[in-house]
């Protein structure tokens, strides 16, 4: 379920609400190896197959960047922002890869809204974003991410 906010005020009351949870994603080889393409991190653990069969995990991994990229795909099926004039991603706070995810896996994205605040012409919204993988108790990703948003003025 998308949670919509309009206003500057409604984002400022949302502070504390659980975003829910996303769809399940299952992570690909084919995903890895574009990501490995796209930032040059052919390390073997990610990209081969066999010789990662053998490895400390027992099949390829997703970069841990990979994974905490994902949220930029999670975030707008939890969170949607009308009447925004503009809105930036202005950073994150405390990212952490408690687990693998290991190729094949199933993740999804779960967020609350952990602080609102209103700066002199935008609001400042940090979202917890928890990567969740399927079977595993411990997640793959738990990211605090930044946002600002500038509102357009309501017309009536």
């Amino acid at each position: 379920m998308t949670h919509v906010f309009s206003s500057a005020r409604a984002l400022l009351e949302a502070e504390g609400l659980d975003l829910g949870c996303t769809e399940w994603l299952t992570i690909n080889q084919a995903r890895i190896d574009l990501f490995a393409e796209a930032t040059g991190d052919h390390q073997w653990i990610h990209v081969d197959p066999v010789r990662a069969a053998t490895g400390p995990f027992g099949a390829c991994i997703a970069h841990g960047y990979l994974t905490q990229s994902l949220v930029n795909l999670f975030l707008p099926q939890l969170l949607t922002i009308d009447n925004m004039a503009m809105g930036v991603n202005y950073g994150s706070d405390r990212v952490r890869f408690p687990a693998p995810v290991k190729v094949g896996s199933r993740v999804r994205g779960s967020a609350s809204i952990v602080r609102a605040e209103q700066l002199a012409d935008a609001v400042q919204l940090v979202v917890r974003v928890t990567v969740e993988v399927e079977g595993q108790s411990r997640p793959g990703c738990v990211i605090d991410t930044i946002s600002r948003y500038t509102f357009n003025p309501i017309t009536e």
